[in-house]
C-alpha cells in the first residue's frame, strides 16, 4: 500500500494524553511478555508498555474516525482502518497481523519463492502455546474502551483488526525490548526523523536522558522501563507518534514503583 506522512491534525473526544490510566493493564502485558520471554518484568516497565500501546491504537482509532467522519458515520469499518494507514505512514505497525486478517488480503501481495512459485498461506496452528495472533482477542476490552473514548463504536471485523495489530505490536515490543538487554543498548537502530517537505526540522528529540538509551544499564534479567523505551524507538520509526508515545510513558511511570 502507499502510505504518506500526514500533516499532525487535532485528535478526537479524548486522546491518549488525556484518558489516564491505559485500558490494557500491566497484567496483561507481563502475560504477553511471558510468552515471548522468561526475563522478569518490572511494575514500571509494564506500565510503560502498557501506555505506548495505548499511545499506538488511539492514533490509529482516531485516524479511523477522521476517515469515518468524511461519510457522516459513527461506526468503524475496516476501510477506516485502511484509510487511516494510508494517510499516515507512522500507524503501519503491528505488520505481522496484515497477514492473517482478511482486511489486508490483496495489500500485501502474494510471496513467491526463489522460482517464482506463489508461497502457500500458512495454515492456522493448532498449537494450544499463545502467540500474537492466537492470543490476539485478549485485548478487545482494552480496544473497545479507547473506540467509546473517540466516540465511536466499530464493527467485528474492525474490532479484531484492532484487537491483532494492538497484540502483534506489544508482542514486537517484548522482543525488541528482551534484544536491547542482550545486546546492552540500542546498538543497530539510528536515529530517524521525518520532516514535511517546506517544513522546519522538529525540536530535539525529547530530553537529554532519553538520549542515552543507546547503553542500557541495570539487571541483565529484568526488563526496565528504559528498556520499554529504547524498544518504542525501534518499532516506530520516528515522528509526532513517536515522540508522543516515549513522552506518555515517562509520565505513565512517574509514580510507579520500578518492582
Amino acid at each position: 500500500m502507499t502510505a504518506q506522512p500526514a500533516r499532525p491534525e487535532s485528535s478526537g473526544p479524548e486522546t491518549a494524553s488525556v484518558m489516564g490510566v491505559s485500558p490494557f493493564k500491566p497484567s496483561l502485558v507481563k502475560a504477553v511478555f511471558r510468552d515471548v520471554t522468561p526475563m522478569r518484568v518490572s511494575r514500571s516497565a509494564a506500565w510503560a508498555a502498557a501506555s505506548v500501546t495505548r499511545t499506538v491504537l488511539t492514533e490509529i482509532i482516531d485516524g479511523a474516525r477522521r476517515a469515518a467522519a468524511g461519510e457522516t458515520r459513527r461506526k468503524l469499518f475496516p476501510k477506516d482502518l485502511l484509510s487511516a494507514i494510508d494517510r499516515n505512514v507512522e500507524l503501519e505497525v503491528g505488520d505481522k497481523w496484515y497477514d492473517h486478517s482478511p482486511t489486508f488480503k490483496g495489500l500485501t501481495g502474494a510471496l513467491y519463492d526463489a522460482e517464482g512459485v506463489i508461497v502457500p498461506s500458512r495454515k492456522r496452528s493448532r498449537s494450544r502455546k499463545s502467540s500474537a495472533v492466537v492470543g490476539a482477542h485478549r485485548f478487545e476490552a482494552g480496544v473497545k474502551k479507547l473506540l467509546r473514548s473517540q466516540g465511536v463504536t466499530a464493527v467485528p471485523e474492525m474490532v479484531r483488526d484492532l484487537d491483532g495489530i494492538a497484540s502483534v505490536f506489544l508482542t514486537d515490543l517484548a522482543r525488541d525490548a528482551a534484544m536491547v538487554i542482550r545486546e546492552g543498548g540500542v546498538k543497530r537502530f539510528g536515529t530517524v526523523t521525518l520532516v514535511m517537505s517546506g517544513e522546519p526540522a522538529p525540536p530535539p528529540f525529547l530530553n537529554e536522558p532519553l538520549r542515552a538509551l543507546s547503553a542500557r544499564k541495570g539487571g541483565g534479567r529484568t526488563i526496565g522501563t528504559d528498556d520499554i523505551l529504547a524498544a518504542t524507538t525501534i518499532q516506530l520509526f520516528g515522528g509526532n507518534l513517536r515522540q508522543r508515545a516515549l513522552t506518555e510513558a515517562c509520565e505513565a511511570t512517574q509514580n510507579t514503583s520500578a518492582g
